[in-house]
Formats: structure tokens, C-alpha cells, sequence
């Protein structure tokens, strides 16, 4: 239909040019992931669950769980935000847990902060508690064994010394 071939030979597969999958291949990343993107004139309401990079630029009133979000200065989310890595520049009410977390000078949030890394610059504005994930991570161990009373936590052999 849009090539100049006479319409009775048969088409063929589009070949490759050598120049253009190598301009494709330095436009996408390394591991051939994608990115979304919500636009500032988006409100979003309901969790978001993306195994691909995010872009957050509009509204979003519900929980976040990403690879890599990035939050732009106007933006606004109300929930949960759980990411590998995340860069956060706007407003945030709810608790965030990241690996390696960026809290940019025009970043507002209101919640909790747990992370491995952590970088804020100056001016941004947190009213939360600040915890690294190896502490979240320590409270949410089971109690430990102890070695007299087989199967026993401390807490219950305590209770049984105390009969």
C-alpha cells in the first residue's frame, strides 16, 4: 500500500538497517525495560503496580509499587509509595520504603521514611520518622529459640518460670 513495488510481487519482510537498531538499542535501556509516564493533567485514583519505571508528573491518591518512580515538583500522591529507587520532588502523604531514596529540596512528605540509602537535599520538608530498611526489617523477625525449653520462644518459657 506505501511502497513504490508494483502491487504483483510479493512483499517481503522489512529488513534492518545496520544504523537504525543501533540507534534503537542506545534509546532503550540495557535491560530493555520501559517507563510510564502520568501526565499533570492525570488524577489517578486506585493502587498502581508497575514492574516498569514511573514517571509521576500528575495526581495520584492510592498506593504506589514500582521499580524506579519519579515524582515531578507539582505532583501529589496520597498513599503507600514502595520502589527500588525513588526521586521525589512534590507531595507525599504516606509512608515511603525505597533502597536507594533522593528527597529533592522541593519535596513535601508526610509519613514515614524506611531505606538502605538515603539522600535529602536542603530546603525539602519530611514530618515522619526516618528507618532503615535493616531495622524494619529486624521487627518483623520472629522471636527467637531458646535452647532449653525445645520449640519454646523466651516469652513462653519466661511465662512457665514464672508458674
Amino acid at each position: 500500500m506505501f511502497s513504490k513495488k508494483p502491487a504483483d510481487q510479493p512483499r517481503s519482510a522489512p529488513q534492518a538497517h545496520p544504523a537504525n537498531s543501533q540507534s534503537r538499542a542506545r534509546s532503550m535501556p540495557s535491560n530493555g525495560s520501559t517507563f510510564s509516564v502520568i501526565g499533570a493533567d492525570v488524577t489517578i485514583t486506585g493502587d498502581i503496580s508497575a514492574s516498569a519505571d514511573l514517571h509521576i508528573d500528575g495526581n495520584v491518591d492510592g498506593d504506589i509499587k514500582c521499580a524506579s518512580l519519579v515524582q515531578g515538583e507539582a505532583s501529589q500522591i496520597s498513599g503507600t509509595v514502595m520502589a527500588e529507587t525513588a526521586r521525589l520532588s512534590g507531595k507525599v502523604k504516606g509512608s515511603i520504603t525505597a533502597r536507594e531514596l533522593t528527597i529533592l529540596k522541593s519535596a513535601s512528605i508526610e509519613g514515614d521514611v524506611h531505606y538502605d540509602a538515603l539522600t535529602i537535599e536542603q530546603g525539602a520538608q519530611v514530618e515522619g520518622r526516618f528507618a532503615p530498611n535493616s531495622q524494619r526489617q529486624a521487627a518483623a523477625e520472629p522471636p527467637r529459640q531458646i535452647a532449653e525449653g525445645a520449640g519454646e520462644t523466651e516469652e513462653q518459657a519466661s511465662l512457665q518460670m514464672a508458674k
